[in-house]
This record gives C-alpha cells, structure tokens and sequence, in this order.
C-alpha cells in the first residue's frame, strides 16, 4: 500500500509542478515543496520496511529530486520577473 502511496505522491508532484512552472504563485510553490517532502518521506519508508536496495533508491530518489527541484526554482525566478513589472 505504501508503494502504491509513494507513486501516486510522485506523479501528483510531478504534474503539480509542471503547473506551478506554467503558472507560478507563492501557493503552488509551497504546495510543490510539500509534494516533495512526502514523496521523500514516502521513499524512505520503503527503503527502510522494505529492505530495499539503497542504490537504486537512491539513484532514482536523487533524479526525481534534481527534476522537481529544478522546476520549482524556475517557477521562482518566473514569478519574480513577474513580480518585478
């Protein structure tokens, strides 16, 4: 069940995200980095009841974690042009 959860958080991060990108606002990006910090607590959960292999864990934990942070920032640096006309 736990997994099921972790997917689910991860793919509703990823689009929210993609959102926020498209549209930024103070909110969507709160709400991107809580789609983050629950998919990361999600993902450690597994790793530890699940006695699962850190490295691949971790490989794809840190590629999912390089994409969402990425955009988020971008969303950032997009509203405060925004913010600045």
């Amino acid at each position: 069940m736990i997994l099921f959860t972790h997917i689910l958080i991860a793919i509703s991060s990823l689009a929210a995200t993609t959102y926020t990108y498209v549209r930024p606002s103070k909110k969507r990006i709160g709400i991107s980095y809580g789609f983050v910090a629950a998919t990361l607590a999600s993902g450690s959960i597994l790793v530890i009841t699940a006695h699962t292999a850190l490295m691949a864990a971790c490989a794809s934990g840190l590629a999912y974690t390089s994409l969402v942070t990425t955009f988020v920032v971008l969303a950032q640096r997009k509203l405060a042009k925004q913010h600045q006309k």
